[in-house]
């Protein structure tokens, strides 16, 4: 028998979704409903290995563990090599969390003119397994090709089963992803070329080159090509611009992944990769991205504030939240470095629930304009209060998950980079603006626009002799409160809010000492 820390936990987190696609992808026309209660025993099991991986993994013991290697390429030294750190391994279980809510708030969605959604669903588990392979993969070769495999199910998710302009925002998506994985690529071959160089022949090998002694010009190019790729998946500003509109016109459950999941890949690169690699290119480059992360923070909350469309709203807040992320890695210590992954994972939580109580709203109303609602907690107090936690999550409110890792990121960031934390502060307020004011338009005030209530009669006319000016919209629509499934969907991940508001230390055994391990890599000290 197999010890445990020897058992294939993460070959198979990456293998049953990927079989499971395939099963799924091969249903006979017309079995929509066997498509998703398979999809969705599949990604519970991918749960279970999650939770069995994360009891198996000895903090105290070695960084990578739960780890398998085996040639793949051998002529060019790239291995089919997976394990985990803490940083790693809270980003498995976030996916575990989000992939069966995501295919539970999908089950009774449907297609113009009746088509299946089977490939929907087909899709979602091949995501699923390629995104495992991304946080687990200890090649760099093939974290590359985890990378890029990425764009294709989510490419299809956003053109096929997307809003009015989903071709557009699909099209965007991959072409800004692409090049920035090209960029990534010769960067890749340029790290081999130096290992060949190094130690006489090439490797992908994370652990080798990490040992590497590389020139600091060369660093400073290797960085970049990284860098790039990483800055367009997170997303930073000036980067950003594919971002709102994939997320806008994405369905729900691929826009919960999309912000949730995928972006944080280029968060993680940067811990994963620039950080321990090319350690003087990223001292040197550090003041520069911290500009672009403070920015990020300031402008795209001040854009946030200023959406008409609840979805194109939440996705600015999420390139804000980045920004705070990024502040927290480029910091350089291990106190900022522990909560920029901490809230990688607690702001998938919270923008995962907030995107969610949106396309539920979204789906009664059948309008993403904030000013198409109006009173809708007088009739859908469970929706009203679910939408309230995620927008306080998302503010980071005492007592709420994100709370915890942005006040890390704050005062972590401080002793070593004062100017550019109290710039981000600002940040805070004007999350506390957007929130708040979208919640008070929607949730709040007489019913209006499109959920009118079917028993308010439409107002007279202003006076005798004057024009009548009807309010009333061309369709009436009462608002239904949450049922027993959307209620199934939203109650882990409020679970998970307030738990890791109020005790967050299980997570943070796990993430600090992967981060102090990488500051070391830096060569820094807190």
């Amino acid at each position: 028998m197999l010890p445990v820390t020897d058992f294939p936990f993460l070959l198979l987190m990456i293998a049953v979704p990927a079989i499971g696609a395939a099963v799924v992808a091969a249903l006979p026309k017309g079995r929509d409903l066997l498509a998703k209660q398979v999809s969705l025993g599949i990604s519970l099991v991918v749960l279970l290995l999650a939770v069995l991986a994360t009891a198996a993994f000895d903090v105290g013991g070695d960084r990578f563990q739960l780890g398998m290697a085996v040639p793949w390429i051998p002529d060019f030294g790239v291995q089919f090599a997976l394990g985990v750190d803490g940083i790693a391994l809270v980003m498995l279980l976030l996916i575990g969390v989000l992939v069966p809510v995501v295919v539970g708030a999908s089950w009774r969605d449907e297609l113009p003119g009746g088509r299946s959604m089977t490939a929907y669903f087909a899709w979602l588990l091949l995501l699923e397994a390629f995104m495992v392979g991304v946080f687990a993969a200890t090649d760099v070769f093939l974290f590359y090709v985890f990378f890029e495999a990425m764009l294709v199910p989510m490419y299809f998710i956003i053109g096929s089963f997307g809003g009015p302009r989903r071709q557009y925002a699909a099209v965007k998506f991959f072409l800004y992803s692409l090049v920035g994985g090209l960029i990534m690529l010769a960067a890749v071959i340029g790290l081999y070329v130096v290992s060949n160089s190094q130690l006489g022949e090439g490797t992908f090998a994370f652990d080798a080159l990490r040992g590497l002694e590389i020139d600091p010009g060369v660093q400073k190019l290797l960085f970049l090509g990284f860098f790039i790729a990483f800055a367009i998946k997170a997303p930073l500003v000036p980067f950003h611009t594919w971002l709102p509109d994939s997320g806008s016109e994405a369905p729900i459950g691929g826009a919960v992944l999309l912000v949730g999941v995928l972006d944080k890949v280029g968060t993680f690169g940067f811990l994963r990769y620039c950080l321990p690699l090319f350690p003087d290119a990223s001292r040197y480059f550090a003041p520069f991205v911290l500009v672009l992360a403070v920015a990020g923070i300031l402008y795209a909350a001040l854009l946030a504030m200023g959406q008409s469309d609840m979805k194109r709203l939440v996705a600015y807040t999420s390139i804000s939240h980045f920004g705070f992320i990024a502040l927290g890695i480029f910091a350089f210590t291990t106190e900022a470095g522990t909560g920029a992954v901490l809230y990688m994972v607690n702001h998938g939580i919270a923008t995962g629930l907030l995107f969610l109580v949106v396309g539920m709203l979204i789906a009664r109303g059948g309008s993403r304009q904030i000013g198409d609602y109006g009173g809708v907690a007088a009739k859908a107090p469970l929706l009203a209060g679910a939408f309230l936690l995620a927008g306080l999550a998302s503010l980071a409110l005492p007592g709420t998950n994100s709370f915890v890792s942005e006040f890390l990121v704050l005062i972590g960031s401080f002793p070593t980079r004062p100017v550019f934390t109290i710039l981000a502060t600002a940040g805070i307020i004007l999350a506390a603006l957007y929130i708040l004011l979208m919640y008070q338009r929607t949730m709040h005030g007489p019913a209006r626009g499109v959920l009118l209530a079917d028993d308010v009669e439409p107002p007279a006319p202003a006076g005798h002799g004057a024009t009548a000016t009807l309010t009333a919209p061309k369709r009436s629509l009462r608002v239904l409160d949450l049922d027993r499934r959307e209620l199934a969907i939203v109650a882990p991940l409020v679970a998970l809010i307030i738990v890791l508001g109020v005790y967050p230390q299980p997570l943070l055994n796990l993430i600090e000492p992967a981060v102090a391990a990488t500051m070391s890599d830096l060569g820094g000290s807190d």
